[in-house]
């Protein structure tokens, strides 16, 4: 009796999972594990005070490993429910937050597709592409895309929440996007500040080539005095052929923020850069960014480079190690910090400093 009691219940644990794999056909698991070791140099400020040293630092980063589920289901009419639910993975410290990026539901036909959630700017869509070094320690986001709180009041290059998003399909090579947002949801009374965002992107992919346009403006209203705004344009170029390939941005930043005066913020950047496969497996690359001074009149030693060097080496199709050396050169009155290795928080860094990586890491993708 007990023999035949653990065979039904031996069946039943076999059996469950195969009927709720059943019910979830349309779900897709995915994700990305990206791990690297940074040995990170803060530099020392242009004040050249004590308080100013920089200092070694050692640490382990999740550069934007992420765990994911998305899925469809067809229509009536030619029509297709789309949803994604996608979180960071913060494996160096083993926690996450559930579903802190593209996390959306939406529908898709022979029109494009429309969503809704929380999803990446057709702005910031636009131009991902040509990132060598994306999502690691010398992402181009140091200097591009509008820094939060340093060449920005809000960045451009964003994945905000309340997004309602169009994108259309494709044609001879073409899509466009637009997207409409709530930046700070949290206003209920006539008091708060409202915040809202237009975004749009003309992409061009055919062939060896990719071009791209973005836009971007962000209107500001508070209760009491003037609304004010600021705006980004982009144009994006890459070109790839046989055994490498180059990417180029240049990016353009303009506000009223502050009464009386314009471009608090305001400033041209741009970054070039290039990947060369060696071999079959193994590959090159390098980038340099560069952010204009900032405001109008220019303010004095606002300016900063970039320099990036890397190299890959595909172990498999899914998995890859990688080195990258880094550093980012401040003039004496800023102080843009190193991406981070994902951005999460990124490096501190002294202003007029000069801080420098060297990054060692391996990734998975599933």
């Amino acid at each position: 009796m007990q023999k035949k009691i653990i065979v039904l219940a031996i069946a039943a644990a076999l059996t469950f999972p195969v009927l709720a794999l059943a019910d979830t056909a349309n779900v897709n698991v995915y994700g990305l594990a990206d791990l690297s070791l940074d040995m990170v140099k803060t530099g020392d400020g242009s004040a050249g005070t004590a308080a100013t040293k920089g200092t070694t630092q050692r640490r382990v980063s999740s550069n934007v490993s992420r765990l994911g589920l998305k899925g469809s289901e067809v229509l009536s009419s030619g029509l297709s429910a789309i949803w994604q639910m996608e979180g960071t993975v913060a494996m160096d410290v083993g926690t996450s937050a559930l579903f802190d990026r593209n996390t959306f539901i939406g529908v898709e036909g022979g029109f494009g597709r429309v969503v809704l959630g929380k999803h990446d700017t057709p702005y910031k869509i636009a131009t991902r592409k040509l990132d060598v070094f994306a999502d690691s320690i010398a992402d181009n986001r140091s200097l591009m895309g509008g820094v939060t709180g340093k060449s920005a009041q809000v960045g451009f290059d964003g994945r905000p929440s309340d997004v309602l998003a169009y994108i259309s399909p494709t044609v001879v090579g073409i899509t466009g996007a637009i997207a409409l947002v709530n930046i700070n949801e949290q206003k209920t009374l006539n008091t708060d500040t409202k915040i809202t965002a237009t975004s749009l992107a003309v992409m061009y992919g055919q062939g060896p080539i990719y071009a791209s346009f973005g836009y971007e403006t962000h209107n500001i209203a508070p209760n009491v005095g003037a609304s004010t705004s600021e705006k980004a344009i982009k144009l994006g170029f890459g070109f790839t052929k046989d055994v490498f390939s180059v990417g180029a941005v240049v990016e353009k930043t303009s506000d009223d923020l502050n009464p009386g005066a314009t471009n608090q913020f305001g400033h041209t950047g741009m970054t070039v850069n290039g990947k060369f496969n060696i071999t079959a497996n193994d590959a090159v690359k390098a980038a340099v960014v560069m952010a204009g001074k900032k405001g109008s009149p220019a303010a004095v030693d606002t300016a900063a480079k970039q320099i990036s060097v890397g190299y890959d080496h595909n172990m498999s199709k899914r998995t890859t190690v990688y080195a990258i050396l880094t550093k980012l050169s401040n003039d004496n009155n800023v102080n843009y910090g190193l991406y981070g290795g994902g951005g999460a928080a990124g490096y501190n860094t002294n202003v007029g400093a000069s801080p420098m990586a060297l990054s060692l890491g391996v990734k998975h993708s599933f």
